[in-house]
């Protein structure tokens, strides 16, 4: 190896360690990310991209009462299905509630198994974001307590 190419192997090298104790140094001092404040730059790259990739809450049914006057919102106690009709492609449904609940559905793809979730609440409510890609049932529990209904709306952001 002559010594031009050792003279930049070694800048590349000292390059890479610049990058990364620079890239280290950013994180310093954060414990947790904040998942309500988005990140600056993914918002820059998202106006570059398409729609939204939600489910349409139109295309969601349920087996549970509707809530009169208030659109793709449901009321149960115990449990309720939420039928998702084939969205085409990989979506996310959002269902909000004041409520805790627990959300179950079979996971995208070929997978050979269920993902659970609980939604505990916050002060802004409970939310549970579960991946689809074909039609699918999601069954809700409510866990607010005996006997109190819960009520989720399923949303498009």
């Amino acid at each position: 190896m002559s010594g031009k190419q050792k003279a930049l192997l070694i800048g590349l090298g000292v390059v890479l360690v610049v990058a990364l104790v620079v890239a280290f140094g950013m994180n310093t001092g954060k414990k947790t990310g904040e998942p309500g404040k988005p990140n600056g730059i993914v918002n820059f790259l998202a106006k570059f991209g398409g729609k939204s990739s939600a489910v349409d809450p139109a295309t969601v049914s349920a087996d549970c009462s509707p809530v009169s006057g208030q659109p793709h919102t449901f009321t149960f106690t115990g449990g309720c299905t939420l039928t998702v009709a084939d969205p085409g492609a990989l979506r996310i449904l959002i269902v909000h509630s004041t409520k805790p609940f627990h959300a179950t559905a079979p996971a995208p793809g070929k997978a050979d198994f269920t993902v659970d979730a609980d939604a505990s609440p916050s002060p802004t409510g409970s939310t549970a974001k579960i991946a689809v890609d074909k039609r699918t049932e999601v069954e809700l529990d409510c866990k607010a307590g005996l006997n109190v209904a819960c009520v989720i709306t399923v949303a498009a952001e």
